[in-house]
């Protein structure tokens, strides 16, 4: 517009005002408050994929599949070339949640209480939420079930998913909504999906928090057809460099996973484009370790459960739309304890806690294009075993010294060259572990808890039970498993619990029967409380999962399970042994058991 500069200064500010109300207005909702969105935080959306591999991705150059829509947040946002998590997920979502290393926070395995973060720990979700964002989780928490270790205790407004650290089936599963149990609809990750579009729309005038960890590619191996079908007979251009140990199924059905994942991720694209929230929204895309089989990863050595590059490197993108440069791409290493300080910093957020921070504020790599970075060691943690990543060097769990920048395949072990490097890198782990301390399932006296006086219900599964007798879990794993072979009085089912808050609670058990073994009388106790009913109805549905399944698993068939009510039990507060045992059975069984439920009545 030439003729501008000529315009008396008055016209000029006139017509400038002018335009600018003319593009707010076809910008904005026409139910749109009147308040800019420009004045508003800018909303969070963190996504985080399940055993997705780096390599996982078209944009990180796998061409096995097309991953378009994750690709975009790359190509319209920052993407950080080295950056890292843990090489299982409790632990990744731990330090997510916290911005600390997770022994820090008291998770130390995935399942059985080993996967439960403090409940005193601050996390992102807490920190927005007393800044003003409403907050939700969609998906797979795996940091703690019963309250005050449950979701909703830590930020979360609401919550709809599962918080076991891995499911049995899929298609319309029975899953949990604020504590109460519901089923699912659809696919999972469509399911959670569509709550996360629901909360969006929900929240289009107010600053939203929503974190979606979804439960894919973790196995069971199951998907929609519509994916499958993509993979199903099509022929594979990249393999792992441990080809002979690649299950070429499972392999498609993990791509078909992330593929259904790309989808989703659209969905949410989308739907902030349509009312007018990209520019004021941050997305956060990235997995929780490396992938769950051998398949191709970039030549990296490990996959999950590794301390390598393989079993612990993650994309990370981060997409800002007009506010951080397109396409952008970050060689600083990076972990995700700097993902706390790096949104409180990008939302203005008041960070209030006691606790020492770990990570660091991403913000000025991605704004600023030169700058003075210390270099630093991020560590990577898992069943003993400690890597140790400068920007140029990792020093593994045996000590062997790599040249990641020349060598990601860690091929060649040049600790001996670098004496110096090698033991200053021994020292930063030795003294690493010190300073965390981490516990273990020796070392934990946390009891399960029960009752806390602010949540109405308390989900006790047997996953955090122990069997007695001749009962027996359905699977070694024990996070979806059920309890059975219960054939004797003298067999029984045990917690140990912290009541947090006496009262009066109505306990229901979630149970399959055969017509044959009616009649069985159970009893649940703990102290001098009692209480106990008869099984009168039959419940006998199959074991469900393989059908859905696209390659064997290794995790447990599930059932629809139906609650029974026991009674209800007078609680004290304080610690103590749960116990579930029958008095009658005139069957060969009792019943297979799956979890109890506690509602408090007063």
């Amino acid at each position: 517009m030439k003729f501008l500069p000529t315009i008396p200064l008055l016209g000029y500010l006139v017509l400038s005002i002018f335009f600018s109300a003319c593009k707010n207005n076809a910008e904005k909702p026409t139910d749109s408050n009147d308040e800019s969105r420009n004045d508003k935080p800018p909303n969070v959306i963190l996504i985080v994929a399940d055993d997705q591999g780096w390599g996982d991705l078209s944009s990180n150059g796998n061409t096995n599949l097309n991953t378009p829509n994750i690709d975009a947040l790359a190509t319209y946002g920052v993407s950080f070339e080295n950056f890292y998590v843990q090489p299982v997920c409790s632990p990744t979502r731990a330090e997510l949640m916290t911005g600390r290393h997770f022994p820090r926070t008291g998770v130390y395995s995935t399942s059985s209480g080993g996967e439960r973060m403090n409940f005193d720990e601050i996390t992102i979700a807490e920190i927005l939420k007393s800044s003003g964002y409403k907050t939700a989780a969609y998906g797979k928490w795996h940091n703690g079930m019963q309250p005050p270790y449950h979701p909703n205790s830590q930020g979360f407004d609401d919550f709809y998913g599962f918080a076991s650290g891995h499911w049995g089936n899929y298609f319309s599963p029975m899953l949990e909504e604020n504590g109460k149990i519901v089923k699912g609809d659809g696919f999972l990750v469509d399911d959670l999906t569509d709550h996360g579009l629901d909360f969006i729309e929900k929240n289009r005038d107010r600053p939203f928090f929503l974190y979606l960890p979804y439960n894919t590619p973790h196995s069971p191996m199951q998907v929609p057809d519509e994916y499958w079908n993509r993979f199903a007979d099509k022929k594979l251009n990249l393999f792992s460099d441990d080809k002979e140990n690649e299950n070429i199924d499972f392999t498609k059905a993990a791509l078909a996973m992330v593929e259904n994942i790309d989808y989703n991720v659209g969905r949410i694209s989308a739907k902030l484009r349509k009312l007018y929230l990209e520019d004021n929204t941050i997305i956060i895309y990235l997995s929780d370790n490396g992938p769950n089989s051998s398949r191709w990863n970039g030549h990296m050595k490990g996959k999950k459960g590794s301390t390598d590059e393989g079993g612990v490197r993650s994309p990370l993108y981060i997409q800002w739309t007009n506010v951080l440069k397109p396409g952008k791409k970050i060689p600083e290493i990076a972990s995700a304890i700097d993902i706390l300080p790096t949104v409180t910093s990008l939302t203005n957020a008041t960070l209030k806690t006691t606790k020492p921070s770990d990570g660091k504020d991403l913000s000025p790599l991605l704004f600023e294009n030169e700058i003075a970075w210390k270099d630093r060691f991020i560590y990577n943690f898992w069943n003993g075993k400690v890597s140790v990543r400068s920007q140029k060097y990792r020093l593994d769990s045996e000590n062997r010294l790599y040249d990641i920048s020349k060598d990601r395949g860690q091929i060649t072990d040049i600790s001996s060259r670098l004496p110096a490097i090698t033991d200053s890198m021994k020292l930063a782990k030795e003294n690493w572990l010190a300073k965390i301390n981490p516990i273990t399932s020796e070392t934990d006296s946390r009891p399960f808890t029960l009752g806390d006086p602010h949540y109405q219900f308390t989900q006790l599964p047997v996953r955090d039970a122990v069997a007695h007798g001749n009962v027996k879990r359905s699977n070694q794993h024990p996070n979806d498993t059920f309890f059975t072979d219960w054939k004797s009085s003298k067999d029984s089912i045990t917690w140990d619990v912290e009541v947090l808050a006496g009262g009066q609670f109505e306990v229901q058990m979630y149970y399959t029967c055969a017509k044959e073994n009616v009649g069985s009388i159970v009893e649940l106790s703990m102290g001098n409380s009692k209480i106990a009913t008869k099984i009168v109805e039959a419940h006998d549905p199959p074991l469900k999962g393989g059908e859905n399944d696209r390659t064997p698993r290794m995790e447990s068939y599930v059932k629809d399970f139906s609650p029974i009510k026991l009674g209800n039990i007078i609680l004290k507060k304080g610690k103590g042994t749960l116990l579930l045992k029958a008095t009658e059975i005139p069957g060969k069984e009792v019943a297979d058991v799956r979890l109890l439920m506690f509602k408090r009545v007063n």
